[in-house]
């Protein structure tokens, strides 16, 4: 099996001039899960090369055994040091996708026509996806064959209103996901803050939060593995 991790390139919150970037439990959950399934990795990013991690996300408060590991492994460092150009990469080359969150996404592959078409594509042909945190943001612009929004009736979830209140972001950033998606006539759920929290629809899973990428990652293992039986 081969996945295409998707990470944020952009590394400010908005004009504060504070740093932001790719949520690194975000990554190192799923990157583990994924090793330990025996996928073929890649990871990719709108401007190639290393993406920005958001420091915050490396504080002591918020790392994880996955991030320590992930932080001490040369073959991870070195992936991430040379992400490839999103606008270089096909679906047709992948049998599944997965876009960890962070801030950075709401700036950079919310608006990203590469990101967007990416995903489209993906769901069309039959695979899977995963987006958990912020990353369900960048289905804002992504359309179903008939125009319409795709989460419009799909169940889903993404970081709520009341965490970015938590983290004091919630008039820094360009948009709420919670408030996105439901806009979009996405079935928004959710857990209480900071909960673990994954949604199936289809070939479409979302995961809520941080700690929600881990089981998002998990979900998406087993539902490409049935997939890949079913077409194989």
């Amino acid at each position: 099996m081969k996945v295409l991790i998707v990470l944020t390139s952009h590394d400010r919150l908005g004009d504060t001039g504070r740093p932001t970037g790719f949520w690194l439990e975000e990554l190192a959950a799923p990157y583990y899960r994924f090793k330990e399934a025996g996928w073929e990795i890649t990871l990719a990013s709108p401007r190639g090369g290393r993406p920005p991690l958001d420091p915050k996300s490396n504080e002591t408060a918020f790392q994880t055994e996955q991030t320590r590991r992930f932080e001490a492994d040369p073959e991870a460092t070195a992936a991430l040091a040379d992400t490839v150009r999103l606008d270089t990469v096909s679906a047709d080359d992948y049998d599944t996708v997965f876009y960890p969150g962070g801030h950075g996404p709401l700036w950079d592959l919310a608006e990203d026509t590469h990101s967007a078409r990416l995903i489209e594509t993906t769901l069309r042909t039959g695979k899977p996806i995963a987006l958990v945190c912020h990353a369900p943001g960048v289905l804002r612009h992504t359309l179903n064959e008939d125009g319409t929004p795709l989460v419009r009736n799909r169940k889903v979830t993404g970081f709520t209103n009341s965490e970015e209140e938590g983290v004091q972001l919630t008039d820094i950033v360009p948009f709420l996901v919670e408030d996105e998606l439901v806009k979009l006539g996405g079935h928004y759920t959710k857990t209480d803050d900071w909960q673990p929290y994954v949604v199936q629809d289809g070939l479409l899973i979302t995961g809520q939060n941080p700690a929600s990428s881990g089981p998002a990652a998990d979900t998406l293992i087993k539902l490409a593995n049935e997939v890949h039986s079913v077409s194989a």
